[in-house]
């Protein structure tokens, strides 16, 4: 069992930045591989990027690409996404997700834990 707690999340204006963390609990946390996905108002949840278990393969969505960082740190059993050059619509509860397998997949519905989620909002 895993539980992830986000944090990060908050009002910013276009152009500006923010980190997210994503704390898991547990001692496994260097086994699981890690996602973040992002869910606008209304909107399905979609895949915004992924590491796999000891950090050397990432993934992102193409719209976040050069703008996104993904990475984690496992002696803090933590995962971060670096936001920069943010934009109106990157505004949406963020999420960071975990399954216990060493490389990631785009899929929500093949991780096992999910966070509570936290609101970016990006104003124009």
């Amino acid at each position: 069992q895993v539980q992830l707690v986000e944090s990060g999340g908050g009002l910013v204006q276009a152009g500006g930045s923010l980190r997210l963390s994503c704390a898991a609990s547990g001692r496994t946390f260097s086994s699981y591989a890690m996602g973040w996905f992002r869910q606008a108002l209304g909107k399905e949840r979609k895949f915004v990027a992924a590491i796999n278990w000891n950090g050397d393969s990432t993934y992102y969505t193409d719209s976040v690409k050069g703008r996104f960082t993904i990475s984690r740190d496992n002696a803090k059993n933590t995962v971060y996404l670096q936001m920069n050059s943010l934009k109106p619509e990157d505004t949406a509860v963020y999420y960071c997700a975990a399954r216990n397998l060493l490389e990631p997949r785009a899929d929500a519905a093949w991780y096992d834990y999910w966070g509570q989620g936290t609101q970016v909002t990006v104003s124009s």
